[in-house]
């Protein structure tokens, strides 16, 4: 009997996570003998899991909230993004040894790509302070913006967090964000506000005012369900452009797929809407 790839998603919890109808799309479209599987693991036992990949036979995986940082510091090799970052969401081995990475800036740019051609600009305001906050500064440097404008809650995250990234991100008051709105090219909501497990979709709790936005401004939410968050809704009805959090989602899953399963996949309108119908049915 041959063995084929096998590959996981792991979190705790897992159920949320779209990552095995997306890996399983391709592996029926590309006809590839594979396996793509969610295991909940929780943090305890997390170390012992990722010790035991290559006796469960995983050729990789990929790791979700809350192991990411943790997956850091398991791996034995990470590149650059996920150094920089400080935290892995895709894992493979090179000679037996495990090999790190992140792709949730990728995943992130490239959607912007997709939808928002002509988005690297200038000025940026990023919501939020946590680790999908540290890959979208990542990204927004890496494309060249002069100015980063960082709010959170909880101002001493924030701080710490633009510690990291140097000169061209600036923290500021949460309650002061509107004032700032007219000078952005982009604004990030990077933050769980708009989930639908924790958040009622018909009210803005990040409080944002886009009456004074220049029309040119781009408005992104990295949550995917609901496909469009209160947020993006208060930026539509002011006649911005906007960009869900679909794409980056499918687009980070590109790098892991090809290391597992030896085939680049492409990011298709109809795997997009293969996976919003399988969102909306969860």
């Amino acid at each position: 009997m041959v063995d084929y790839p096998k590959a996981f998603v792991t979190g705790y919890p897992i159920s949320h996570s779209c990552s095995p109808q997306v890996h399983r799309y391709w592996l029926r479209l590309y006809k590839l003998e594979g396996w793509y599987e969610p295991v909940e693991i929780t943090v305890e036992h997390f170390p012992t899991f990722i010790q035991s990949l290559q006796e469960r036979k995983y050729c990789g995986g990929n790791v979700t909230l809350p192991h990411k940082e943790r997956a850091f510091t398991l791996a034995a090799r990470c590149d650059r993004t996920a150094t920089c970052i400080g935290s892995v969401n895709t894992l493979w081995f090179e000679e037996d040894v495990l090999c790190g990475s992140n792709t949730d800036a990728y995943g992130f740019i490239c959607n912007l790509n997709d939808c928002a051609p002509g988005w690297i600009r200038n000025t940026a305001i990023v919501i939020g302070a946590g680790g999908a906050a540290c890959a979208i500064l990542f990204a927004l440097k890496e494309q060249g913006f002069k100015k980063i404008l960082l709010f959170n809650r909880t101002r001493t995250k924030a701080d710490h967090l633009a510690d990291r990234f140097g000169q061209e991100v600036f923290v500021a008051d949460l309650d002061s964000i509107n004032s700032y709105i007219n000078r952005a090219d982009l604004i990030v909501n990077t933050t769980s506000l708009g989930m639908r497990s924790s958040y009622n979709s018909n009210k803005n709790d990040i409080n944002i005012d886009f009456t004074n936005a220049h029309p040119d401004l781009v408005v992104a939410d990295i949550v995917y369900t609901p496909r469009v968050t209160a947020f993006l809704k208060n930026a539509q009805k002011e006649g911005l452009k906007t960009v869900d959090g679909i794409g980056m989602l499918l687009h980070q899953a590109v790098p892991g797929f090809e290391r597992w399963f030896g085939i680049r996949p492409q990011v298709t309108k109809e795997l997009r809407s293969h996976i919003l119908i399988t969102t909306q049915e969860k």
